[in-house]
Order: C-alpha cells, then sequence, then structure tokens
C-alpha cells in the first residue's frame, strides 16, 4: 500500500517514466515508457491525465490539512476532484477489464482488483447505492466524504465501509504502473472483434 502521507504524490511510477526525454524514440522505446499505447493512444491519455490529477489532489490534501487551521475550502475542493478522478479511474478502468482479451492474464487481474476498490466508492458516491447489492440505498444525508485530520486524507463512498482516496491514488498508480508492454496483448479494437 502507498504511503498515506506527502511521499506518495511525489512518486508515481508512471508520471516519473516521462521524466527522462526520448529523442527520436522507437516504437519498443516509446511502449517500454508508455505500454498502452499499444492497446489505445486516447485511453493511455486519460491515463495520464488521471495520474496527473492525482498528483494536484495528493498536494492539495497535504496543504489544506497541513494548514493552521485546516484549509476547508481547499479540502473541499479537492473533495470535488476526488469524486470526478474517481468517475473517470472507473470508467478507464471498466474499458480496460471489458478488453479481456488485450491484455495479460496477470495485468488482467490486478485491473479486475483496481475497478472492484474504485467501485466500492463510485456505487456509493455515483449512484447512491451500496456496492454489489441491488438498489440498497446509501444514506443521502450524509457529507460527500470524511476527513482523516492525522493522515490528510478523505474517506470516501459508503461511511459504513469507507476507503482512503489516497489509497485509491496509489493502487490507480501501482496498477498503471506496473504495467508492461507485454502485458498488452492487442489493440483495444480487437476486443470487439473476438466479441462479435
Amino acid at each position: 500500500m502507498p504511503s498515506l502521507r506527502n511521499g506518495w504524490g511525489r512518486q508515481m511510477g508512471m508520471i516519473q517514466r516521462f521524466k527522462t526525454v526520448l529523442i527520436n524514440p522507437t516504437w519498443d522505446e516509446e511502449l517500454d515508457r508508455e505500454p498502452l499505447l499499444a492497446f489505445s493512444f486516447y485511453l493511455s491519455s486519460r491515463v495520464l491525465q488521471l495520474l496527473s490529477i492525482a498528483v494536484e489532489i495528493t498536494e492539495d490534501l497535504d496543504k489544506g490539512f497541513g494548514a493552521n487551521p485546516v484549509d476547508g475550502a481547499r479540502v473541499g475542493r479537492t473533495s470535488i476532484m476526488v469524486w470526478l478522478w474517481t468517475l473517470g479511474a472507473y470508467e478507464v478502468t471498466r474499458t480496460m477489464c471489458q478488453a479481456k482479451t488485450c491484455f495479460s492474464p496477470e495485468a488482467m487481474a490486478q485491473l479486475e482488483e483496481l475497478k472492484r476498490h474504485l467501485a466500492s466508492v463510485r456505487m456509493p458516491d455515483a449512484k447512491m447505492e451500496k456496492p454489489g447489492r441491488k438498489k440498497v440505498p446509501v444514506n443521502s444525508n450524509r457529507s460527500p466524504d470524511g476527513w482523516d485530520f492525522e493522515k490528510r486524507d478523505l474517506l470516501l463512498g459508503d461511511p459504513e465501509a469507507a476507503v482512503s482516496a489516497r489509497f485509491l491514488l496509489g493502487e490507480f498508480d501501482r496498477v498503471m504502473s506496473a504495467m508492461k508492454k507485454t502485458d498488452v496483448l492487442a489493440h483495444h479494437s480487437t476486443a470487439y472483434k473476438a466479441d462479435a
């Protein structure tokens, strides 16, 4: 599990890869750095955008909870960013999970686990339903998230089974950063041909 304070956002694996500038790279060199290009240029760029936003969220959590008194306006804005980030991260991960033939079994197992973590927050926050249960509501007279002052974190989803925002951000980075070019077996479009 990633560090819950300070260090995670500045050590993101996928973002770190881009610190090395490639000059006239070969396709293999590009795939070494950004394996998801072989799956989808569009989706790969969305993953990088989500990772960039995750860095911003982490920095805002550190600054908002690090202020004395706590900067409630910053933490509140960050809460909105985390909500939107979760929706985007879930949809990207769901798209990848639907394309089962495009990824190695090891990568697919990691993606499916990530999707479960994201769904545990997405269901209560977007659909106001408990995850894994048909039409069981989550209390709608609640705060959008809990605040963990000590860990400078937001607690998301169903208050009865809250999930750390920093954990979700870190898991998304861990899974996407672990992806190697050998994990991407085919382009996104081939998944539709396999289902036909």
